[in-house]
């Protein structure tokens, strides 16, 4: 049989010069599985119900606030050493329609801790929904892509491994879920020190939430009770101000669909 052959484009090499970069990573995982009654029935109780993508979100946010682990990351310039941030950059994979394909690209949010959960909502809506080259992030990642490949690895590479400049273009951790799709990642890969997924959640609340860890910055004890720490704060601080949410003048109602992250 004969094929055809396809061209990359800048989205599949985007996707390709990460996984150059993750494959690297000593990457362990320890999940959880997790009772979020409570948030489920704050969040039930809203018309206009925020996404589970910002409510885990803001939760892994207030987490990495109190775990310096979760705010540190490898890097081998000017020596290798761990460099720790004093707050947050989420990075969110979006599925986003580009060029006549499905591609994955990656939003930015600073200091998703200090951020409402309505604000992180309005975020990931903008870079779900705006066009693709309108978002800056978006934009920057496709430029790049369409540089040739020693160049693009190279300033991969600087970007990863200076401390100040890995936060600023990176982030700190990485959300990628496919629970809307009633499927989940049990391997994902990423350069940055924590991804972090969960499945799709029943009924009653329970659901499996994992974390992807660089074993170089940290070891799978913490990561345990870092995930007890998530499952308390989810049905803690973030359930409370769901509930403030419904206190200020929401009705209870239908949920709206998830959208795929």
């Amino acid at each position: 049989m004969r094929g055809r052959a396809v061209k990359l484009s800048a989205s599949r090499r985007l996707v390709g010069d990460l996984m150059r970069f993750s494959i690297g990573v000593p990457r362990v995982t320890v999940q959880r599985q997790m009772n979020l009654g409570a948030l489920l029935g704050a969040r039930a109780a809203l018309q206009d119900r925020p996404s589970w993508t910002v409510l885990f979100l803001k939760g892994y946010a207030l987490l990495s606030a109190e775990t310096p682990d979760l705010r540190r990351a490898y890097v081998k310039l000017p020596r290798p050493q761990l460099y720790e941030y004093p707050e947050s950059i989420a990075s969110v994979a979006h599925e986003r329609e580009y060029e006549g394909e499905r591609a994955v690209l990656l939003s930015t949010i600073k200091c998703p801790e200090r951020q409402s959960i309505s604000d992180l909502g309005a975020a990931i809506g903008a870079a779900r929904s705006r066009p693709v080259l309108d978002v800056k992030q978006f934009r920057r990642a496709l430029k790049i892509a369409r540089l040739p490949g020693p160049i693009r690895w190279l300033l991969m590479w600087l970007g990863l491994n200076l401390g100040r400049q890995r936060g600023r273009f990176f982030g700190t951790f990485q959300l990628s879920v496919y629970s809307g799709l009633g499927a989940e990642s049990l391997n994902p890969l990423s350069p940055l020190t924590t991804i972090f997924n969960y499945g799709p959640i029943d009924r009653d609340g329970l659901v499996t939430v994992r974390i992807h860890y660089d074993h170089r910055v940290m070891d799978g004890a913490n990561v345990a009770r870092a995930l007890e720490r998530f499952e308390t704060i989810l049905n803690g601080p973030v359930a409370d101000e769901v509930k403030k949410l419904v206190s200020g003048g929401a009705r209870p109602g239908k949920a709206v669909s998830e959208a795929t992250t």
